[in-house]
């Protein structure tokens, strides 16, 4: 379904989404997570008051990440990891067990369902339901300094989820990122409202 490493520059930097169909994604989008705020409501509060009885600390995480034109913005997690999860300072891949997740966060990770709160990223116009996956500055210099091609992905606003999260799991290795953008520049090339329902349809699938 996607390229190998390799692919050309010129051919990655092509957008397959017309205007018309970037325009309907978007609208797509805002009906999407104000239609799902309101249906998983008793479920997002629900985790909020099983956060608060099964762990200390904040009830959200939310962590600065790059998206559309290479600027920042803040993406939102239910936490699932200890408070002091990166008390160095350095910041750390995700892990698929990662020794730093508690009780009750492993169980959201493992049912994807930390990943509710960026509903608002979406309603805010930081993401869309399928993009590319948001990174840290931090891993996308050095990703960068591998293929200079992911600077094509800031056309972009990032994605709640995407064909390399079905593809290629969790990125905890280098190797792992690199295949990810391959996926990410195969979707950009190649991305439709088409393609979209597919990748959510398997997305949903896969939880």
């Amino acid at each position: 379904m996607y390229e190998p490493m390799g692919l050309k520059k010129e051919k990655a930097d092509i957008d397959g989404m017309t205007a018309v169909e970037r325009a309907l994604k978007r609208v797509g989008d805002v009906v999407g997570a104000i239609v799902l705020l309101i249906v998983l409501s008793p479920v997002l509060i629900y985790i909020c008051v099983r956060q608060k009885m099964n762990a200390s600390g904040p009830i959200f995480y939310r962590q600065e990440r790059i998206g559309k034109g290479g600027k920042p913005f803040y993406i939102y997690k239910f936490r699932t990891m200890v408070v002091d999860a990166e008390k160095d300072g350095v910041p750390q891949l995700e892990q698929t067990d990662d020794p730093r997740l508690t009780g009750f966060g492993r169980s959201l990770r493992k049912h994807h369902l930390d990943e509710l709160p960026q509903i608002w990223n979406v309603l805010k116009g930081d993401m869309s339901f399928v993009g590319y996956r948001p990174e840290r500055k931090y891993f996308i210099d050095q990703i960068m300094q591998q293929n200079a091609d992911y600077a094509l992905l800031y056309r972009t606003c990032p994605g709640v989820t995407s064909l390399a999260t079905i593809e290629n799991g969790y990125t905890d290795t280098m190797e792992k990122m690199l295949r990810r953008l391959d996926m990410d520049l195969y979707y950009l090339r190649h991305r439709s409202l088409w393609l979209d329902i597919k990748i959510l349809t398997k997305t949903l699938f896969n939880i």
